[in-house]
């Protein structure tokens, strides 16, 4: 019996016997990436300011991290089972140091979504091993628990990004929000060398590099699509070839993984009804999250008018709530009781809820927003487990590193698009209502152009409206992912009685 063997077999016998040690250290190394990914959010206004950024640019700032990691995460996965997911770790929490002092020190935009993309390359190889590293060391009775704490973790850094974004921009420079990563990568890479065990498939596939590239191109092609519609019109050249190229090439890598003999991503994954319900959810949620709080930042800021540490203050209560229900193991023990399907859609119907109430309600004043953050956090600590879970569930243990690679894949993808597709609503809706304004492709360029009080109230408001309209078209997609995700699970455990329920 293999070393990685026998490891598997402890762990399905009992666990490593340092698991919950180990399980705290990766989810340090996993905090650090999520924070990446919305803590860039709260400093809009001051990219808007300190590098002249137009809305475009700060969309891609974000996606620019996101496309390049989804990109990458298959590929990563596949490295990880083959080659080793400690050694994959150490190396992406390398370049994610790397990247996020580069980002620091970036002195434009074009130079900043550079960086961004760089560590989009680390966050890709660290993203798929923390999972991966969780499968393996945690036997069938403890890992629905374990992976609840890692969703934990994965919510806290989607929601904590604009409080430590805020505090960090209420002291330092907007660069200090990337160099900040450097002591935590450090901390982190210390504790894995010395704790993670090593852990790897020696039947694991090979790379599929072309696959890699041709997800990458494919993905950035409908994308920049999507961000550049408004700028350029819908029907413009611009918008249309990028979209039609990003579509064929998408469908060339389909066509391609079903025909390689080491595929990245195995098409037939895809016959599983389990697997299908959770991808659906999954896409569909992280569309709606990550492009609402792109929208929730700049709603406390430019229509509230707090300044970056008050808005990142007014997030924590989602936050707390997803620690809350996490750490008091409700979402654990629920699972359970009311089986995959009707947790995903209790969950994400009330994290769809939690966003048409930010939506209606909080454009007077902090309360109703108060209110749709908590409703919203109850809704990811149910759902986000569950989702993850009947993913991992629904893949053989050694391809746990690809398994890793398709969630975190969809939660990427889903969150480049968001930003692109609720941003692009944004803007359309804002340049819609203020058509006579110069510069109207951004709140701030549009009231310097605004000429007198009336105007720059009128440009707020227009401002405010696009904001409500593009938060309920997330809430939507939101509420149509958790209930599409539940009936195709509820059928595939009808259709297949010997499924486990979760």
């Amino acid at each position: 019996m293999t070393t990685t063997t026998a490891q598997h077999e402890q762990a399905r016998a009992g666990g490593h016997p340092q698991r919950w040690l180990i399980l705290g250290v990766i989810c340090l190394a996993q905090l650090t990436v999520l924070l990446d990914n919305t803590i860039l959010s709260v400093a809009i206004p001051s990219l808007n300011r300190e590098l002249g950024a137009s809305a475009t640019d700060i969309q891609w700032m974000i996606n620019a991290y996101s496309l390049v990691q989804s990109g990458l995460l298959l590929t990563a996965g596949n490295a990880a089972d083959r080659y080793g997911r400690k050694k994959l770790l150490v190396a992406g929490l390398v370049l994610f140091g790397i990247g996020s002092l580069a980002a620091g020190l970036a002195q434009s935009s074009g130079q900043l979504i550079a960086a961004r993309a760089g560590m989009g390359v680390g966050g890709a190889l660290l993203m798929t091993t923390i999972l991966a590293v969780v499968v393996q060391i945690f036997d069938d009775t403890e890992r629905v628990k374990a992976i609840a704490l890692w969703s934990t973790v994965s919510s806290l850094g989607f929601a904590a990004g604009p409080l430590i974004g805020g505090v960090m921009l209420d002291h330092f420079w907007w660069g200090a929000i990337f160099l900040i990563n450097i002591p935590v990568v450090a901390l982190a890479l210390t504790a894995v060398v010395a704790l993670v065990p090593e852990s790897k498939n020696p039947q694991g596939e090979r790379p599929d590099l072309l696959g890699a590239l041709l997800s990458t191109i494919g993905m950035t092609g409908v994308v920049y699509a999507i961000i550049s519609g408004p700028e350029h019109g819908w029907t413009s050249g611009q918008v249309l070839i990028p979209a039609a190229v990003g579509v064929a090439v998408l469908a060339a890598f389909a066509v391609w993984e079903l025909r390689i003999p080491y595929p990245m991503l195995d098409m037939h994954f895809f016959r599983n009804r389990r697997f299908i319900g959770a991808v659906a959810g999954s896409i569909l949620v992280a569309f709606g999250m990550g492009g609402s709080l792109f929208l929730l930042t700049q709603h406390l800021q430019f229509v509230l008018g707090y300044g970056p540490l008050d808005a990142g203050l007014r997030t924590a209560p989602l936050a707390l709530t997803i620690v809350a229900l996490n750490l008091t193991g409700v979402g654990p023990r629920l699972l359970p009781k009311l089986g995959t399907p009707l947790t995903i859609a209790i969950g994400m119907a009330l994290v769809s809820a939690g966003l048409a109430a930010i939506a209606l309600l909080g454009g007077d004043g902090y309360g109703g927003m108060l209110l749709g953050l908590v409703v919203m956090g109850a809704g990811i600590a149910l759902s986000m487990p569950a989702m993850a879970n009947a993913i991992m569930s629904a893949i053989p243990p050694e391809k746990a590193g690809v398994g890793a690679g398709v969630n975190g894949t969809l939660a990427e993808f889903g969150n480049g698009l968001g930003v692109a597709v609720l941003g692009a609503v944004l803007n359309s809706r804002f340049a819609v209502l203020v058509p006579g304004v110069v510069g109207a492709a951004s709140l701030p360029a549009a009231l310097a152009a605004a000429d007198g009080s009336a105007e720059r109230e009128r440009v707020s408001d227009a401002f405010a409206s696009g904001l409500e309209t593009s938060q309920l078209v997330g809430a939507v997609a939101v509420l149509a992912g958790g209930l599409l995700a539940a009936l195709l699970l509820r059928r595939a455990e009808n259709a297949d009685p010997a499924q486990p329920a979760a």
